[in-house]
């Protein structure tokens, strides 16, 4: 009888065995669309990406405000805390490999009434209590594994976040700094309309110019006064903003320091395609992640495979606390058990094709990710250059406009023009100016969205 109960429960071993296999081995340049040997974009260098993006734009107090925010900023904190928790979860995780010893000291005090009288009785008490699955399979592990590789996303998800914080504070200093050179484009066009404004009116009181000259310049004034509180404005809730990255109390101390807006590298620098799968953060948290679905399924498969357990158990008690040192007076058994899952309601079979379900749901999220990192690259690298073009056009357009607006100046002068065209040269000037350093900005902030597509390090 009990060789066929041993035959029985090694046939049962055998078929869960072929069952089950181990986590398969995932590479990461393994996708299921073409790579291309070299990003599309010409003007992109093939070369290795600066040790520090921040430091290519030359101007001090951005770097020094990037690496305050790093420091400070609330919400990278918060990524810190995930990243203990997560290493703490395959802690947990892994203490299931090891055995468990819990020992329980304790007295117990009794008394009893009788006819004859009462009695009171006093007893120490010293128990242990051993546990041990032995993970045979690699069932423990296997969890432990997946608890690991999301450690490790975790902490790919950090330096994602980090990078991404960096990116957002350079490009809220540079709007932060456009909002002041817009301000001061648009205080320059008050003056100089409030002086044609002042001509237009000394115009019309000598009888030289129409009422309607006059209430036309005005309006003009007016608008672009409101320009004006518009530019003050967006300077201020730039600079809260800026304050909040930076994790200080959003008032007054950083407003309106004038200064211009630096140019961006003329290198473009963005190495070769493959290399992004290794140097992206969120694209090797993602492949990590990966991982652990496969570890996941892999401890799935192996639950159904029969469990062997140690167990241990012992103390001694007695009514003298010295007496519980003498080893004769201990008792104690030990007992190894085999549990082999037999029937479950599916409920182990529906937990592997669950985990199948999540491995393949994980492995379309890494290749949307994937796919997603190159799109961002060749994007920017392909605005690069127009922004570059559109930057010259608009430097030429600001000429232009500067040299027909005193032109249109003196022709108003000499009665050759009318007062709309007039007006129509400041506004031109206004808005070449405008749209000229927006396009300034633009450029930048294109430069840091390339550096964070890249992956490049702060």
């Amino acid at each position: 009888m009990s060789s066929r109960l041993l035959a029985q429960l090694s046939l049962t071993i055998c078929v869960a065995l072929a069952g089950c296999t181990t986590a398969q081995e995932r590479d990461a340049q393994a996708l299921d669309f073409p790579v291309a040997e070299q990003w599309r974009e010409a003007d992109a260098i093939v070369e290795p990406l600066a040790a520090s993006w921040v430091e290519t734009f030359n101007d001090p107090l951005l770097t020094a405000m990037v690496h305050e925010g790093l420091v400070n900023n609330f919400d990278l904190k918060a990524a810190v805390a995930r990243i203990d928790a997560a290493r703490e979860q395959a802690v947990i995780a892994g203490s299931e490999r090891l055995p468990e010893l819990f020992f329980s000291p304790g007295y117990q005090r009794s008394k009893n009434d009788s006819n004859i009288g009462a009695s009171v009785f006093g007893a120490f008490s010293a128990l242990f209590n051993f546990n041990w699955e032995l993970d045979v399979w690699g069932r423990i592990k296997a969890g432990q594994q997946a608890a690991e590789e999301e450690a490790l996303a975790a902490a790919d998800d950090f330096r994602a976040a980090q990078l991404s914080l960096a990116a957002r504070i350079a490009q809220v200093y540079f709007e932060w700094l456009e909002a002041q050179l817009q301000t001061q484009v648009a205080e320059q066009s008050v003056k100089d309309r409030s002086i044609i404004a002042g001509l237009i009116r000394g115009r019309f009181n000598k009888g030289l110019s129409r009422g309607l000259d006059l209430r036309l310049v005005l309006t003009d004034v007016a608008n672009a006064e409101a320009q004006l509180a518009q530019a003050r404005n967006d300077v201020q809730r730039l600079g809260r903003q800026l304050q909040a990255l930076l994790a200080r109390y959003p008032d007054d101390s950083i407003l309106m320091r004038h200064r211009a807006l630096p140019q961006p590298p003329m290198a473009l620098t963005a190495g070769l395609p493959s290399e992004l799968l290794a140097r992206r953060p969120d694209v090797m948290a993602a492949f990590k992640r990966l991982r652990a679905a496969d570890s996941r399924l892999e401890s799935a498969e192996k639950a159904l495979l029969p469990r062997i357990t140690l167990t241990a158990a012992g103390g001694t008690g007695s009514p003298a606390l010295t007496e519980l040192v003498d080893p004769r007076a201990v008792a104690w058994n030990v007992a190894i058990g085999l549990v082999q899952p037999l029937f479950t309601g599916g409920r182990l079979q529906g937990e592997i094709r669950l985990n199948e379900a999540r491995v393949s749901d994980v492995f379309n999220q890494y290749q949307s990710v994937a796919l997603n990192a190159f799109r961002e690259v060749e994007q920017a690298l392909a605005a690069e250059s127009r922004l570059r073009a559109q930057e010259k056009a608009l430097r030429e357009a600001v000429d232009q406009t500067e040299a027909s607006r005193k032109l249109a100046v003196y022709s108003y002068q000499q009665g050759l023009i009318e007062i709309l065209t007039l007006l129509d040269s400041y506004r031109s000037t206004l808005n070449a100016q405008s749209a000229h350093l927006q396009v300034q900005r633009q450029l930048l902030n294109n430069r840091i969205t390339l550096y964070l597509a890249l992956g490049g390090a702060v």
